[in-house]
């Protein structure tokens, strides 16, 4: 077995000097004089509900119901365009139309003035006379791009960029209308989100008159209040158009059915002492059991939420905590090499919780312990996710990772229905995108009886991976209050995930972003892409090794490396990797990498949720202008390419926040090509969701690998010529990582 080298290259930043093309009519759209008319009468039928509406806010919300998945370069340019500012800035939100999953368009709420509204109405009967006069009523394609610059703007009172501009926004919405909330969970206790404005939440109380006095609720950040149903029905009859997200505001813990006990036992266990800590955010903690020396045990109930000692449930906090401190122990057949974890567990609830009140207490545990990096949440709800926003606990956990190191394990949460007639989506906050969500299978690799599926926004891969969590018929073994136990859940197979997480990160000093690479890429490996996706939602990218050697070790035929870097500017680039090549000079390989990072995420964007967007492109430098050939064909940053946003999110995984791109293996793969400059390269490429220019550096991880289909072993020749160009080159061997780990703990006295 080879090593997993830890390679240091040096990256070139690169602005985008890319100066947008006139805009032109895509195959198959047209723009026609009926369907402009219709726009007209929409954005005028929208006008007149608002003038029928108290004027609460000093603008107005509108829905643009487009005709397509869009790309942020294909949204509106010129409708809704206010003075000195793009309608991009006016975006307060995004959903999906109500269509299949596979077939719905997007929904885009801005919030302008009646004043752009009303000369989006004048403009768009300009062009509407330009279309009638110059295109015969309708544009097309073949008319508007061809003969574009012979046609005669000069007579209609607006610019030629203007009119063309007006006439392909056209092109992609179907309608305007009243932005309106369509599906309402049932329940008695709500989490209303609200569009943006000017106006803070408490001030548009007032202005309805609602106080706290007459009606229960609790304001959470800016636009967000939990409250009753008896309010939420009164909010809907005075400002409906106002609702932006509606979820249930109460959460039960989805705890593991138990299959039985086994009979008091007594199990030892050596004391700790400088083993990695691993955080666990879950029900009280059973101090009496034999591993508790190697737990620090928070209770953070308030005394509000206790009621009688003798109802506070410990089992199941209890049961995460024995996996990850002693879980080889108790189940010899998942040993992963790990060793033990000491834990610090936190308490935060017997059996409910309210999401809003476990995302405070998660804030302030996070605060109090920047040394601990992983985090292992084994808790979930039974609500099935929305198709169109993120969980308020999901994205709050998204946003502490994208703010500061830790990284959250959370379970997929489970199905506890009697009967199972279909597979229900996965629940809050197993829709943390930044995290690593775990769901369950057996011991033959198959999904567990209780799996729920992904994806999240109709899009995002949730789950990340599996593991072997138990089932009814082949449980695994936990601990708590005197005995063993056996037990099945997501809840159970989160933890050892955990401390696979916590080994790559504290022992082998990895970064997050590698460390979550590493396991992903274990659960893909070559096989991912063989398949036809259909266990994607449910298994995610696979099954994580059971052996944490399997994850830090490669075949002798590869060569596997990893990268850490930093996106600073549009591109980050690196044109100068020595593969080594074969007695032909031709590279004998098939090639996979994984690309992860934690991006900041904006909930009030709906399904245009992560607001950064770094793409991989790796393989064969073709020439000195920076062409690659890449292994995942990805054309979609091509300056001349044209990809739909569709595509791009099926194919390219556009916006999410892990990136997989592999060769496919097959029985006779041919060695590719050497081009001129005998090197390889990678580019990350970088776009912001609403900006046109970088905000902040963004931190980003890659795993890549190297299959030589020969079955020789080039892996010494990697590390020379690496070596020749100035890169440092380590190898991640384990044995000296753990020494190494061990000496940084060691206390040292000065006599």
């Amino acid at each position: 077995m080879n090593s997993i080298l830890q390679v240091k290259l040096t990256y070139k930043n690169e602005d985008n000097n890319q100066k947008p093309n006139e805009r032109q009519l895509r195959a198959n759209s047209e723009t026609s004089v009926a369907k402009i008319d219709n726009l007209i009468e929409s954005l005028k039928s929208v006008l007149r509900y608002y003038r029928n509406q108290p004027k609460l806010v000093k603008d107005i919300l509108v829905d643009v119901n487009y005709n397509d998945i869009i790309a942020k370069s294909r949204r509106i340019q010129y409708i809704l365009k206010p003075a000195r500012k793009s309608p991009n800035d006016m975006v307060v939100g995004a959903r999906f139309s109500d269509a299949p999953e596979g077939f719905e368009n997007h929904i885009i709420t801005y919030y302008v003035d009646e004043g752009t509204i009303q000369a989006t109405i004048n403009d768009l009967a300009i062009a509407k006379k330009f279309v009638s006069v110059e295109l015969g009523g309708k544009a097309v394609s073949g008319n508007f791009n061809r003969q574009g610059n012979r046609l005669r703007y000069q007579e209609y009172g607006l610019s030629k960029s203007k009119l063309r501009g007006l006439i392909v926004d056209c092109s992609v919405i179907d309608s305007f209308s009243v932005p309106s909330v369509s599906t309402v969970p049932e329940t008695d206790s709500f989490l209303i989100t609200f569009y943006r404005t000017e106006l803070k939440l408490s001030e548009l109380f007032k202005k309805l008159e609602i106080d706290e006095f007459q009606h229960r609720f609790t304001f959470f950040g800016a636009d967000t209040i939990s409250t009753t149903k008896e309010l939420y029905d009164l909010l809907n009859e005075k400002v409906p158009y106002m609702f932006s997200m509606i979820s249930s505001d109460y959460a039960r813990l989805t705890l593991n059915d138990i299959a039985e006990n086994n009979a008091e036992e007594k199990v030892e266990i050596p004391d700790p002492s400088n083993e990695p800590i691993i955080g666990v955010i879950d029900t009280l903690f059973d101090s009496s059991v034999y591993f508790s020396k190697w737990v620090e045990s928070i209770d953070y109930l308030k005394d509000f939420e206790k009621g009688s000692e003798r109802y506070l449930r410990r089992e199941h906090g209890t049961e995460v905590t024995s996996i990850i401190v002693d879980g080889p122990h108790l189940n010899p057949l998942l040993d992963d090499g790990c060793g033990r974890f000491r834990v610090k567990h936190y308490g935060v609830c017997s059996e409910s919780i309210q999401p809003v009140r476990l995302i405070k207490k998660i804030k302030e545990i996070i605060r109090d312990n920047p040394n601990i990096h992983v985090w292992n949440l084994s808790l979930g709800t039974e609500d099935e996710v929305s198709r169109n926003f993120i969980s308020y606990d999901s994205a709050a956990l998204d946003e502490i990772q994208s703010k500061y190191n830790v990284l959250f394990v959370i379970s997929g949460t489970n199905d506890n229905r009697s009967s199972r007639p279909d597979i229900l989506k996965i629940a809050s906050p197993a829709d943390s995108l930044n995290s690593v969500v775990v769901n369950s299978v057996k011991r033959d690799r198959t999904m567990a009886s209780y799996t729920r599926k992904g994806n999240v926004l109709s899009f995002f891969n949730k789950p990340d991976v599996s593991y072997y969590g138990g089932d009814h018929d082949e449980p695994i073994i936990a601990y708590a209050s005197g005995h063993k136990e056996k037990v099945f859940g997501t809840s159970f197979a989160t933890p050892w995930i955990s401390r696979k997480l916590c080994y790559l990160i504290d022992v082998m000093g990895l970064p997050r972003e590698v460390a979550k690479a590493l396991i992903i890429d274990s659960a893909a490996g070559w096989e991912y892409k063989k398949t036809t996706y259909k266990n994607r939602n449910l298994m995610g990218y696979g099954i994580v090794p059971i052996n944490i050697h399997r994850i830090l070790e490669s075949e002798d035929h590869e060569i596997k490396f990893v990268v850490y870097g930093t996106s600073e500017k549009y591109k980050t680039t690196n044109y100068n990797i020595p593969v080594p090549r074969d007695e032909s000079n031709k590279y004998p390989y098939i090639a996979r990498a994984t690309l992860c990072y934690f991006p900041a995420c904006s909930r009030a964007q709906g399904v245009d949720y992560t607001n950064r967007e770094l793409s991989l492109t790796f393989g064969r430098v073709k020439n000195n202008n920076g062409t690659i050939a890449d292994i995942n064909d990805n054309k979609q940053d091509f300056p001349d390419a044209y990809i739909d946003e569709r595509q791009s999110r099926k194919e390219f995984r556009k916006w999410e926040n892990t990136k997989f791109i592999s060769a496919i293996p097959k029985e006779k793969n041919k060695p590719g090509k050497s081009y001129d400059e005998h090197l390889w390269g990678m580019v990350i490429t970088s776009k912001e969701r609403l900006s046109t220019r970088v905000e902040a550096p963004l931190n980003f991880g890659i795993v890549v690998t190297l299959k030589e289909i020969n079955n020789v072993n080039r892996i010494d020749d990697f590390i020379k010529a690496c070596a020749l160009r100035g890169y440092i080159v380590n190898e991640l061997d384990v044995q000296n990582r753990v020494d190494v780990f061990h000496s940084a703990q060691e206390e040292i006295r000065l006599d």
